[in-house]
């Protein structure tokens, strides 16, 4: 063999490892960054807003959302946001966590429900349902996710959100799955979880909603699929719509077993 030969195959065999070195140390040290902001995470101060909301008595009727039941009875929370979306009989649809609180805020409060879903995220009681959502989501902290499928219309969102899942289109031809339907992706030296089968504890779905860093907001499941819709370079679907719910029972399905720790502090 060539001494040229030799020796560049000796620097590869150097190179390689330290690549694969410097790659793992960038995941760690972002999950280090996490782990050092998550005593002092912001969204602390969204759950103890979410909290006051629930029980504080508003809206036309001046009424409270104790009564409001998530799925598990009424004025029951924990527990509640691990096992949603899910199908409810009084409105007879699938509803995932932010839309059942906008049913609940205009039936037992007297809300504007279509006014709410119209509103900003991160304005008016678009808002709130965030800080309601946070607060929510805390009170099922370490719980695994478990969403129901026995009724005819939990399966069919969960058809329906794979489908969506995978569909691809708009100018860059992308899809959910472009970003997160196989292991070992990254971005921006993150890794990117496989949602196309469960991630494990604390990845993906499990994790929102979430306090984003880099913009001082708190981001909804809801917001955080429309960004997905953005980055694809599709136009913003509408609050609650089908395929947002039918996304988060595909994503939430997958994760059963999963560990939720939403709300979850991110880049």
């Amino acid at each position: 063999m060539h001494p040229l030969f030799t020796l560049t195959l000796a620097a590869a065999a150097v190179a390689l490892p330290a690549a694969a070195l410097a790659q793992k140390s960038a995941a760690d040290g972002i999950a280090e960054y996490r782990k050092m902001l998550e005593d002092g995470n912001p969204a602390e101060l969204f759950e103890m807003k979410g909290e006051e909301l629930w029980k504080q008595k508003r809206g036309p009727k001046n009424a409270s959302l104790e009564a409001c039941d998530l799925g598990k009875g009424p004025g029951v929370v924990k527990g509640a946001f691990v096992e949603l979306p899910r199908y409810f009989a009084d409105t007879q649809k699938v509803q995932d966590l932010e839309d059942r609180l906008v049913t609940c805020m205009a039936t037992l409060q007297g809300f504007d429900g279509k006014a709410i879903a119209a509103t900003a995220f991160g304005r008016g009681e678009m808002a709130n349902v965030t800080a309601l959502a946070t607060w929510i989501a805390a009170s099922s902290r370490g719980m695994k996710f478990n969403l129901p499928t026995g009724h005819v219309e939990e399966k069919r969102f969960y058809e329906l959100g794979k489908r969506a899942f995978f569909y691809r289109g708009g100018p860059m031809d992308f899809s959910c799955a472009s970003c997160h339907g196989v292991d070992g992706q990254r971005i921006r030296l993150q890794d990117l979880p496989n949602l196309t089968k469960n991630p494990g504890d604390g990845v993906g779905f499990a994790a929102w909603p979430a306090y984003r860093v880099s913009n001082g907001q708190m981001w909804s499941m809801q917001l955080r699929l429309n960004d997905c819709f953005r980055q694809q370079r599709f136009p913003y679907p509408g609050f609650a719509s089908d395929v947002t719910i039918a996304l988060g029972s595909y994503m939430g399905i997958n994760a059963r077993g999963a560990e939720s720790i939403a709300p979850a502090i991110k880049r």
